[in-house]
């Protein structure tokens, strides 16, 4: 939005409160000032800015002055949306990917500010409240996007498949490393170098890749195996097959001051994750393995390395085809962290493709149910000796009566010593599901009563309980206080 946009906005404002609170409808001002009601309104809602004699005309209406009216100081009520135009916050909130033109956010602001300005002050409050950083923000709108989408963009799949066509490979095939790299160098003109990140600073030693533009080198870390470099390569192949305006220039990405960067980003690795997990192949694996009477945890991890060494990136890729292909329209992706020999268990990633289900993450320090598949898993995998994977499956039953079928996958956190990572997909146990996956009836499967947090949880004689239901506690105080309040309130009636 232009700065003399933000003039007109502020301006019509200013005029539209100063008339409110002077109790003159539009019609009344249009007599004091000779000016039509169609542009008195067209001026409130920031469309247009008079010349001079008729901002002279609506000072001496409004009993101000000149001075006042153009001046883009607003008062307290309004101030926060001053703070809110002249920040250009509105530029970097992603409107347009939800169907919304900047200019109908602005009408809405327009038609009832007061009430607009003191939603958006609750907003910030509670931003502030949980900590929430301008990342976080635009992480939950790319999330958000996903999830609108059903995690699913057949543009990209059809862009994968014509980079398949046009250099000669099989769409059901998983492009080798070699192949990847050779693409890169060759194609597009990449330098490939590894050095060891953590002796240029120790804050390096986490990332996997540094991509420097001017001279197009890919800078690899050497700790840095297989299975980071197939999915970095194939989502920087996925940078420029899809021609994409924006980059972020890390791997895992370090930093970004705009959503584009991030939204593009996602565009990359979903490239990368159809590139690496080809989409009929996958799928004709899933259905047979869906068909099989028992659950069987080595088929599973059997089906997944055809593929990938990285249960994530087959998870995600799942996640994309399970709703869209299968029809399975309830389902959550969550990634947990584990620190080894403490209690701390973190969801660094979760996509919800129906906002019903649980669990979600909390920034409240409450603690995650320990009944968990994941938590459970964790637990396991400390104790097994090289191991790369532990995968289960477990029914769970939410707090509101909801069943879902969870799949983790347990691994090392190639990122930290003394860390665990795990991924789930939780599907919705209906009829679909029913129909699907054939070994839901398998009695081996265990099934658990599960929570959200220890805080929220009303299940009684719980042995993993961490922590009192203290949230629940606090209800359940809040409601007995009503009902004495009401019962007083009769004896006096």
């Amino acid at each position: 939005m232009k700065k003399e946009d933000h003039l007109k906005i502020i301006f019509g404002l200013k005029v539209k409160q100063i008339r409110t609170q002077q109790d003159l409808s539009l019609f009344k001002l249009s007599k004091l000032t000779g000016l039509s009601k169609s542009y008195l309104n067209e001026i409130e809602k920031g469309k247009k800015y008079p010349k001079e004699d008729k901002i002279e005309l609506l000072a001496t209406a409004l009993k101000t002055t000149s001075a006042m009216l153009i001046s883009k100081k607003l008062d307290q009520n309004l101030s926060p949306i001053g703070q809110i135009l002249e920040s250009n916050i509105l530029k970097e909130i992603p409107l347009e990917l939800f169907g919304i033109e900047e200019r109908d956010l602005i009408d809405i602001i327009a038609e009832a500010p007061i009430k607009v300005t003191a939603f958006l002050s609750t907003l910030i409050e509670i931003g502030n409240h949980y900590n929430l950083t301008r990342e976080n923000f635009f992480l939950a709108a790319l999330r958000s996007y996903q999830e609108a989408n059903r995690n699913y963009f057949e543009e990209i799949e059809k862009k994968v498949e014509l980079f398949n066509l046009r250099y000669r490979t099989k769409n059901d095939v998983t492009p080798s490393l070699f192949f990847l790299e050779s693409i890169l160098e060759e194609e597009y003109g990449y330098s490939i170098k590894k050095l060891d990140f953590s002796s240029h600073g120790e804050e390096l030693e986490n990332l996997r890749s540094i991509y420097l533009e001017k001279n197009k080198t890919l800078l690899i870390n050497e700790c840095a195996q297989d299975i980071h470099l197939e999915f970095i390569y194939a989502k920087e192949i996925g940078y420029h097959f899809l021609e994409s305006p924006e980059r972020l220039y890390t791997f895992p990405w370090a930093k970004h001051n705009s959503f584009d960067p991030l939204l593009h980003n996602f565009y990359h690795s979903y490239f990368a994750g159809a590139l690496l997990i080809p989409k009929m192949a996958v799928l004709q694996k899933l259905e047979e393995f869906f068909m099989e009477p028992k659950w069987n945890p080595i088929l599973f991890n059997s089906l997944m390395t055809q593929f990938t060494q990285s249960p994530e990136t087959f998870y995600q890729r799942i996640s994309n085809l399970l709703s869209v292909h299968f029809k399975v329209n309830d389902l959550f992706f969550i990634r947990m962290s584990y620190v080894l020999n403490t209690q701390e268990y973190h969801i660094t990633k979760e996509l919800h493709l129906s906002q019903n289900t649980s669990p979600h993450a909390n920034e409240t320090l409450e603690h995650y149910c320990r009944r968990w598949l994941s938590i459970t898993l964790f637990n396991r995998f400390k104790e097994l000796d090289n191991q790369p994977y532990l995968t289960d499956c477990q029914i769970s039953q939410y707090p509101l009566g909801d069943k879902y079928l969870i799949f983790t996958t347990v691994t090392k956190d190639h990122s930290s010593e003394n860390m665990l990572r795990s991924v789930s997909i939780g599907l919705l146990i209906g009829e679909k599901s029913k129909k699907l996956i054939h070994f839901l009836e398998d009695p081996n499967i265990t099934q658990r009563q599960v929570g959200v947090t220890c805080e929220s949880c009303s299940v009684e004689n719980c042995g993993e309980r961490v922590s009192p239901p203290l949230k629940l506690q606090k209800e359940q105080r809040e409601k007995t206080k009503e009902a004495s309040i009401e019962k007083l309130k009769l004896s006096f009636g």
